[in-house]
């Protein structure tokens, strides 16, 4: 399609001719005439085609690319149409977790960037814990895939094209076990995670952090994190201290970084949890319903930085009303964060994430909160990535521009436009996880996906969990599902090659250790010898295929720094089904009496399972799903 621009074009011209390449139209002096006009109210969208020319009438920068999405989309098909669209919240855009190991190459992150652009997005975080690079800092990020300056500054020159400001996300007290564990960092280090705070040398060091990682963004927002810090004031600050109170620690410190902050004119934003935990009786508990906020303690916290209130689990309205009234209290301005879950799975967790996503954004439009984020956390690993969430994205973005609850046929038709899927196959990838055994929409959070394919086939830690549950039928629909979705010709179509391959493992993986035990117990000498000479060298093999499609695109997306883990962890599952063919083989020509590994009793993995209504099952860690034991052994974790 050829299109010929009319108006001041100075500002948004970069970012016409980055989009005209993955798009299906060129800038002619010989195309549909598109009038392009900058209107004074700021949050309006005008999109329309009368007469053989057409409008985009747009109030900010990053609204002029949701308006040519929307004219390339409708113009196909319609001779004549008009949109008004009013934007809903001031800033909306996601939150892109660069620390668990898949850190997106430049040129990923741009191709994001152009799949937001087509959205209406108009903002995105990048959470770095310790992936940027601090000068006469060698250990910080150090073999993690860091950015550079030049490369932070490149995705922000690419991102502010589109009218799309980036800003970084960083950790200032907690969340810092990734740099802590050098030996040669230690003074910085109070317990496995947590700064040593109240001493001069940590002062410098988040000052430098600070400046570090602003210095590449035109914004002048941060994210200064602060979240989960239980371990605050626990390890070295204690033995060199006595007791003090978390919260008296907590808000000394944060007055430093906010003091820092100011000084390089940043406006600092923190996740609230901590606040709300330690003002609940159960200070464990951030969605505690019974924590009420002291007025001493919001006197107390400085009111300079914005509160992020995060949220991924809820699906009623009422929870979201009454844990931003909690929030209230406080005195600060506060932003909301949502999830795409994404986090420990191969799929996507999209019954959860859809529902919790819906009720949240509705209720932030009535109360009137201005910002929001979808986060797409990264936990153990990241054997998931951000690109197969772009359908949860497309719904932020529909109800940015909208009062209302965006309907399925609309967020389907976007979608297709933005990325190119349908959100049909987009939403196979839910069914990886929401199998036989779990909630309805996977709504209590279980992973099978991962801890399937992870257990071992001897031990079986996991096989209580999902015992009289057709899992293998289960895997071999979706894996046939997803083939009959897949489009060769989409740009994106290689991401559900990872998925397909994986119910390839599990519909042969998932119930094996069930089968073993059972012919075990049963003397079933038959089954066995199958086992040994066919079932478990077809797992393994199908195990190598998975790995070496996961390989292709995690260099494809993300830099090589993190891919030796999911390596390794791929090179376990492959060892002990080998070893497991030997231990069998051993047991059926003699040489051992017994395989002690199945004359085990199996136990259910945890009380999360579907006897307690809770799913199918949930492990966070990789090496908890491998084995019962020893991975490591921590003697002091401070």
């Amino acid at each position: 399609m050829k299109l010929h621009f009319e108006g001041d074009l100075t500002t948004i011209m970069p970012g016409i001719k980055a989009l005209s390449h993955g798009l299906s139209f060129t800038e002619s002096d010989d195309g549909l005439t598109v009038q392009v006009e900058q209107l004074a109210d700021v949050g309006k969208l005008e999109v329309g085609l009368n007469q053989g020319k057409a409008y985009i009438r747009y109030g900010q920068k990053h609204q002029f690319f949701r308006g040519l999405g929307l004219l390339l989309q409708h113009s196909p098909s319609s001779e004549t149409f008009e949109l008004q669209e009013n934007q809903q919240f001031d800033t909306i855009g996601p939150m892109f977790d660069l620390s668990r190991n898949a850190v997106l190459t430049v040129d990923s992150f741009k191709f994001m960037l152009n799949k937001m652009a087509l959205m209406g997005l108009n903002t995105v975080m990048l959470y770095m814990e310790d992936t940027y690079a601090i000068e006469d800092e060698p250990y910080f990020g150090y073999m993690r895939g860091r950015y550079t300056q030049v490369e932070l500054k490149e995705i922000d020159d690419y991102a502010d094209q589109f009218g799309i400001e980036a800003f970084p996300s960083i950790q200032t007290l907690a969340h810092l076990e990734e740099f802590l564990k050098w030996e040669p960092v230690s003074s910085y280090k109070d317990t496995k995670g947590a700064l040593l705070v109240g001493e001069e040398k940590t002062d410098q060091l988040i000052e430098k952090m600070i400046e570090a990682a602003s210095a590449p963004f035109r914004s002048r927002k941060i994210h200064i994190g602060m979240d989960e810090a239980e371990e605050l004031g626990r390890g070295k600050y204690l033995d060199r201290n006595g007791y003090r109170s978390r919260f008296d620690i907590m808000t000394e410190h944060l007055k430093k970084v906010l003091g820092c902050a100011r000084r390089h004119g940043l406006k600092p934003m923190m996740w609230s949890d901590m606040f709300l935990k330690l003002a609940s009786e159960n200070s464990s508990e951030y969605y505690d319903q019974e924590t009420q906020i002291p007025e001493e303690m919001a006197r107390l916290i400085p009111k300079d930085v914005d509160m992020v209130y995060w949220d991924y689990v809820h699906t009623e309205q009422e929870d979201y009303a009454q844990l931003i009234a909690k929030h209230r209290k406080l005195g600060n301005n506060l932003i909301f964060a949502g999830a795409v879950w994404i986090f420990n799975t191969f799929g996507v967790n999209y019954g959860l994430s859809l529902n919790a996503s819906d009720t949240a954004l509705q209720v932030c439009k009535k109360e009137g909160i201005r910002e929001v984020y979808a986060t797409m956390w990264g936990d153990d690993g990241n054997e998931g990535n951000p690109f197969a969430a772009l359908l949860g994205l497309q719904l932020y973005a529909e109800h940015a521009y909208s009062e209302e609850k965006p309907n399925h046929e609309h967020l389907a038709e976007r979608v297709k436009f933005c990325t190119g899927i349908e959100a049909d196959t987009f939403l196979q990838l839910k069914y990886l996880d929401e199998t036989p055994g779990s909630e309805p929409n996977n709504q209590k959070q279980s992973n099978p996906s991962k801890f399937l394919l992870y257990q071992d086939v001897l031990l079986g830690l996991f096989d209580k969990q999902i015992e009289g549950l057709d899992m293998a039928a289960h895997y071999a629909q979706v894996e046939h599902r997803i083939r009959r979705r897949r489009d060769k010709d989409a740009e994106l179509d290689y991401l559900f090659e990872v998925p397909e391959k994986l119910c390839g493992v599990l519909k042969r993986k998932s119930e094996i250790g069930i089968t073993l035990k059972q012919a075990y117990d049963a003397k079933d000498n038959e089954t066995l010898q199958w086992a040994a000479t066919e079932g478990l060298p077809a797992i393994a093999e199908a195990v190598r295929a998975l790995r070496e499609a996961h390989r292709r695109q995690w260099l494809r997306m993300f830099k090589p720094f993190g891919w030796e883990v999911i390596d390794i962890r791929y090179g376990g599952v492959v060892n002990r089904i080998e070893t497991a063919t030997l231990r069998i083989l051993d047991y059926m020509e003699g040489k051992i009496e017994r395989i002690e590994e199945l004359e085990q009793e199996r136990l259910l993995y945890s009380s999360t399972n579907r006897f307690n209504n809770k799913g199918v099952g949930w492990c966070s860690y990789y090496y908890r799903m491998a084995s019962p034991n020893v991975f490591f052994h921590v003697i002091n974790p401070f």
